[in-house]
């Protein structure tokens, strides 16, 4: 695992088209087809890009004379173009020989180390190390200025897949001042120096890293990366308050932000701080349900719930995750069938969605398509990202070869129309060119020949050659005149030296004007090679248009029927990596479901038993309020129960004392009882159910305070209310001898012969 930490901003830095490809227009461009490559190359359309410059490649090396193509001004530009350009294209293979072909070329010493640098990042991004590591060893002397960071991060990494952690920090450390490479070069050394133990110093460079400034997407990423790291790392130490800390650094708009809220709130529970882990949480379960860390927060949050007793609140959210988590499963198992189908990959290369940047995300819009709601997990993975663009390259392939195949009936309608333009008139052109051939080519042999002589003449002189033509009729006719006289015997003497003086005046002038005569003729000489030289150009020129006539339509008829059959066996192959790789993304994807499937019916079960759990917790919890209620109402009813007890004890006891004064007194004063004297007693009893009265009413509440309840059990009276009762059975007793009736007494011990107002009075 540790490779994914350690390579995670290699694919962040290297993976941009726009990043892998250097190649730059000329300052003064000289070949238009070059220019035309170069606009497809710089909108990254690297197929467009590689067949037209491979083509004019391939004619340019195919002529007599290359050094008169336009290209020959730019071959250099475009040798190593179709190298960066294939790299671009992930062409690893191709892009490996031509790269090599230019170092092993007469070349620059930066342009040869810049050949070398990209040789080993082909081998970096096909997880061959050693190979990289080799071609970086290669790299001597000079290296482009643009290259001075990346080429030793290049470098570092190289050291840290291939486990060579103390050689990657020295130079993460060289780095650290670089800002091309900010966030990242903290980020790297960090992991490197927790992989060699020294776990401080990495914490450090992490934290570094995850503090790092600059609103880019790049560099927001790596920031948060490295703060979700941190927080993991913190979180398995248990220092739960600096992963709450780091956790919270990271964006809540972000590719990590789901996953660090997810740790925030296990930081919180991990400390027993579970309102804090409502915050987090409540935030994670509002978001895109299809991603796993908010599946696991919407079990985190009623989990929380739970551990502060609410339980009829996570009971709710138990629920509403076994909603989810059953709608997701049956989404998932639509993909799986959709997939199955063959939609997934007829999704994928739908054409009018490629025109956004943002297509993968648009493909989850696509009501036919239910698959695609899982699709940014599964391109997550850098195989499956993989896989998907070479089956897009062949989807692309296959379109292109289907346009070619059209091409060429538009091919033979040309060659057709050509031939039918050109025939009729070359025989005659044809004619006139096999005379006008054969006059220059005599001419040409005149002049050889006048070339030869002259510069003969300039090592053995020979004035005669350049005798002017009346020079030379005047020695002929004195050579006849010669040998006229010479056949004659009588020839006077004076004649024969007329003859010589003659002939000596001619050769005296030829031979004392030698030297200009050659000058000029050599001048006449170089103004005659001038107009050769114009008419062999326009020979030749003649002869390639003659022949371009000739080949615009003669000799297509083969080469169109391989095409052909090039095209068909190529689409036919094509086709069968089309099923071969559309077949592995499908058995990808459905992988890939199917283990979030399974993954989201053991949160299901988890759930059930969860929310099964949260009700018996909430029942017994209600339960054992009632228990409680029930317990205080029975405990408030033997309180109320032991009152009236009470009262009922002390009221007997209150008028048992009034009819004692009563009884004490004779039966005269029975008389006086109606004078104010004699109601004393009488007021007094009334006085104390005056008193028991607001109490009685405290018993109905059910609040009768301590110091208001006597301290009277059952079965034991106080001693004054004992002495009452004997006195007034002795009294009955007293009236039953005199003949008299005993006093009667109610079962509330209240006496009937009471005052009937008395009587009320109690009663009430």
């Amino acid at each position: 695992m540790y490779r994914l930490f350690v390579i995670l901003c290699s694919f962040i830095f290297l993976a941009s088209p726009a990043m892998a490809v250097s190649t730059t227009a000329p300052e003064e461009l000289k070949d238009l087809y070059l220019g035309e490559t170069l606009f497809y190359a710089f909108q990254e359309e690297w197929f467009e890009a590689i067949a037209r410059l491979d083509t004019e490649l391939v004619q340019h090396y195919g002529l007599d004379q290359p050094q008169l193509d336009s290209l020959f001004h730019h071959i250099g530009l475009a040798e190593f173009a179709v190298g960066d350009f294939e790299l671009a294209y992930r062409m690893h293979q191709r892009a490996g020989r031509a790269i090599k072909a230019v170092i092993n070329g007469n070349v620059e010493e930066e342009v040869r180390n810049e050949a070398i640098y990209r040789l080993a990042r082909i081998y970096f991004q096909k997880d061959q190390p050693v190979n990289a590591q080799h071609a970086l060893d290669r790299i001597q002397g000079r290296i482009p200025e643009s290259l001075e960071d990346d080429l030793p991060f290049l470098r570092s990494q190289v050291y840290m897949v291939n486990g060579r952690f103390d050689e990657a920090i020295n130079v993460l450390k060289e780095l650290q001042s670089a800002k091309s490479l900010k966030g990242f070069s903290s980020y790297n050394l960090g992991i490197a120096l927790l992989r060699v133990g020294k776990v401080t110093e990495g914490r450090s460079y992490l934290d570094q890293a995850g503090r790092v400034t600059g609103d880019t997407n790049l560099t927001s990423a790596i920031r948060d990366k490295a703060n979700l790291v941190l927080g993991d790392r913190f979180l398995g130490v248990e220092d739960f308050d600096g992963a709450k800390e780091v956790f919270d650094r990271v964006r809540l708009e972000g590719p990590f932000s789901n996953r660090a809220l997810l740790g925030s709130g296990w930081a919180d529970v991990s400390a027993e701080r579970y309102e804090r882990a409502l915050v987090p949480w409540t935030i994670l379960v509002e978001r895109e349900v299809t991603n796993l860390a908010v599946q696991e927060g919407m079990l985190a949050l009623p989990y929380a719930y739970g551990k502060l007793g609410v339980y009829s609140k996570a009971a709710v959210l138990y629920g509403r995750a076994l909603d989810a988590f059953g709608t997701e499963i049956d989404k998932l198992g639509a993909s799986i069938k959709s997939i199955r189908e063959g939609r997934f990959v007829a999704a994928l290369a739908r054409e009018e969605l490629k025109q956004d940047a943002n297509w993968v995300v648009k493909l989850r819009e696509l009501p036919e398509t239910p698959e695609t709601y899982y699709l940014l997990e599964l391109m997550a993975s850098h195989d499956f990202q993989e896989s998907l663009k070479n089956y897009l390259d062949l989807e692309q392939l296959r379109k292109k070869l289907g346009n070619w195949k059209g091409d060429l009936n538009a091919f033979e309608e040309l060659v057709a129309l050509r031939r039918t333009y050109y025939e009729p008139l070359l025989p005659r052109i044809d004619h006139q060119f096999r005379q006008l051939d054969s006059q220059m080519k005599l001419r040409l042999e005149q002049r050889d020949r006048i070339e030869k002589r002259l510069h003969a003449m300039l090592t053995v002189p020979r004035p005669d050659y350049l005798a002017t033509a009346p020079e030379r009729v005047h020695l002929e006719r004195i050579s006849r005149l010669e040998a006229k006289l010479a056949s004659r015997s009588d020839v006077p003497a004076d004649l024969t030296s007329r003859i010589k003086r003659l002939r000596g005046v001619i050769e005296w002038q030829i031979r004392t004007d030698y030297d200009r005569r050659l000058t000029e003729a050599f001048k006449h000489l170089y103004e005659l090679n001038q107009y050769i030289e114009k008419l062999q150009q326009q020979y030749h020129s003649f002869v390639r248009v003659r022949q371009a006539a000739t080949q615009s339509y003669e000799g297509y008829d083969d080469p169109i029927r391989r095409q052909r059959i090039h095209i068909a066996e190529a689409e036919r192959e094509v086709g069968i990596l089309m099923a071969r790789q559309g077949h592995l993304l499908e058995v990808m994807a459905v992988t890939e479901l199917t283990e979030r499937r399974e993954r989201l019916e053991e949160f299901l079960v988890k759930a059930r038993f969860a929310i099964a759990d949260s009700y018996d917790r909430a029942t017994r919890a209600q339960a054992e309020d009632e228990v409680k209620q029930q317990q205080e109402e029975l405990k408030q009813q033997e309180e109320t129960k032991k009152q009236d007890q009470t009262l009922n004890e002390i009221k007997p006891q209150v008028v048992g004392q009034d009819q004692q004064q009563e009884l004490k007194q004779p039966e005269a004063g029975k008389e006086q009882s109606q004078s104010p004297g004699a109601a004393q007693p009488q007021m007094r009893g009334e006085e104390l159910l005056q008193e028991l009265k607001p109490r009685e009413k405290i018993k109905e509440q059910g609040q009768v305070p301590e110091e208001a309840q006597p301290q009277v059990e059952s079965g034991n009276t106080s001693a004054e209310p004992e002495k009452s009762r004997q006195e007034v059975n002795k009294e009955d007793r007293a009236r039953e001898s005199s003949g008299q009736a005993p006093m009667e007494q109610k079962p509330n011990g209240i006496p009937e012969q009471l005052p009937a107002a008395e009587k009320e009075e109690v009663k009430s």
